[in-house]
């Protein structure tokens, strides 16, 4: 069985070990509040697109939050793409209690998304927390840009590739006293594997193996324009989002916004 196969057995473990209620409110997020999931920095990016008659597809959908937020600014439908087949049934019924109809849930490996898919959305984007379950970034930014429209957008919000050099709070080399040391090479090829369940979702317990990877700024930029995509925006924050407030406002680079655009010729 490959990583992505073994990711996604851990994945659906992970769900059934679930913190209690998690993810079971987010309906009444979506009804009551402007944008939820999302930091002011994203949101102010999606406010100034025009989301009419616009088809969205979110790779690594997760529970599908993010997805169903970004419906409420407009676009005409939206698809969620993800691996565990039991959080996509969160992501359902999340819709259903929302009211949200103009949107469906996929369950398969991003890599495999079928060919009816491509050049079928005007945007794709990925939130925080999802390259990183890939090692090869070019295969996955290419299935992105197959199923772009030419000329179609691309958005990815996550954890900038500084923040793999920084320990955690809680492991070893993590001191509060120098919370700006680095502890990892920013260069890292070999994969992250983590038995103790998903620490945001799950409680922790012995769990299957979660195999993740890190990339650079380069590795990400490349396989961006490989895919045929020309990059309109880059933007660096000091300030982390999901992880840890440890290092926030410290002048390190934590988290990125990067945009970009199909070719409108292919």
């Amino acid at each position: 069985m490959d990583y992505i196969q073994n990711n996604k057995a851990a994945w659906e473990e992970a769900f059934e070990h679930r913190k209690p209620g998690w993810g079971e409110n987010n309906h009444e997020r979506l009804l009551g509040e402007h944008l939820p999931f999302f930091c002011a920095d994203v949101a102010r990016e999606l406010e100034a697109v025009d989301w009419s008659g616009r088809a969205v597809a979110q790779f690594c959908c997760n529970n599908g939050r993010e997805l169903l937020s970004l419906l409420r600014l407009g676009a005409a439908s939206g698809t969620g793409f993800d691996i565990a087949e039991n959080i996509l049934a969160q992501a359902a019924e999340t819709a259903k209690k929302a009211g949200v109809g103009n949107c469906r849930f996929v369950a398969c490996n991003i890599l495999d998304i079928p060919e009816t898919f491509h050049s079928s959305f005007d945007f794709v984007f990925f939130t925080i927390g999802a390259i990183t379950w890939f090692r090869d970034l070019g295969p996955l930014f290419q299935k992105a840009a197959d199923c772009l429209k030419p000329g179609g957008r691309f958005l990815l919000h996550d954890f900038h590739p500084f923040m793999n050099m920084l320990p955690m709070p809680g492991e070893p080399a993590f001191d509060p006293e120098r919370p700006d040391r680095v502890a990892y090479s920013y260069f890292r090829r070999e994969p992250w594997l983590e038995n103790e369940g998903m620490g945001y979702l799950s409680e922790r317990y012995a769990s299957k193996t979660f195999t993740s990877f890190s990339h650079t700024m380069a590795d990400i930029v490349g396989a961006v324009s490989a895919a045929g995509m020309r990059v309109e925006k880059l933007r660096e924050f000091d300030y982390d989002v999901g992880l840890t407030d440890a290092y926030d406002g410290r002048g390190l680079p934590l988290s990125f916004l990067l945009t970009a655009e199909k070719d409108r010729a292919k």
